[in-house]
């Protein structure tokens, strides 16, 4: 069983590419390499492939990535499921995860996150969860995104040591925190991790 995410980048024609394409390269590359492990294709489209436990937390690393830039933001599916042929492309391999992750980011509508697997009574909670989240994430600020992000690639760094990194106050870091929901996200992202052991 593996996790594949299919995003774009929402308002990705706003501007050049170079705006954004080596943020989000950048973030892909801490997952795996390229072109087994994730591609960019169509442009403003990715695919990732990852295990099952880092799904969310790597799509909200994503998120917060692309969120520190201007007016942009990102869309994903997470499709959980098995692989039946792996390439050495991303984008040639193929099975039921590959099948969930675009049957997923088709029905994305106004939510910019949902997860699909093969058992609907497993996804129905967590996408609640998701969707209550991206209320905040949604609307975090490009300082708040910064801090997300330096949050998730720094999970044994405290809030003093973060400021440092940053160059920001202690204080800045704390608040930065509490308005993004990062406490929040952070039990989600645990909930998670603990049902995926019932698929």
């Amino acid at each position: 069983m593996i996790a594949i995410l299919t995003g774009d980048i929402i308002n990705s024609t706003e501007k050049a590419p170079s705006n954004w394409l080596k943020e989000l390269k950048s973030v892909l590359n801490q997952y795996g390499t390229s072109p087994e492990k994730w591609e960019i294709y169509r442009g403003d489209s990715f695919q990732l492939k990852i295990s099952i436990e880092e799904a969310i937390l790597a799509a909200f690393h994503i998120k917060a990535t692309i969120k520190q830039i201007k007016n942009k933001d990102v869309r994903i599916a997470i499709g959980i499921g098995k692989e039946d042929y792996v390439s050495e492309k991303i984008s040639e391999s193929n099975g039921i995860a590959y099948q969930n992750s675009g049957v997923c980011f088709e029905t994305l509508k106004k939510n910019t996150l949902a997860i699909r697997s093969n058992d609907a009574k497993w996804d129905e909670p967590l996408n609640i969860m998701l969707e209550l989240m991206l209320f905040t994430a949604d609307k975090w600020t490009a300082s708040q995104a910064e801090v997300i992000k330096a949050s998730i690639e720094n999970p044994d760094k405290n809030q003093n040591q973060l400021a440092e990194l940053l160059e920001k106050t202690q204080s800045t870091i704390s608040v930065s925190l509490d308005r993004s929901g990062f406490d929040k996200l952070q039990k989600i992202i645990d909930y998670y991790k603990k049902q995926t052991h019932s698929l």
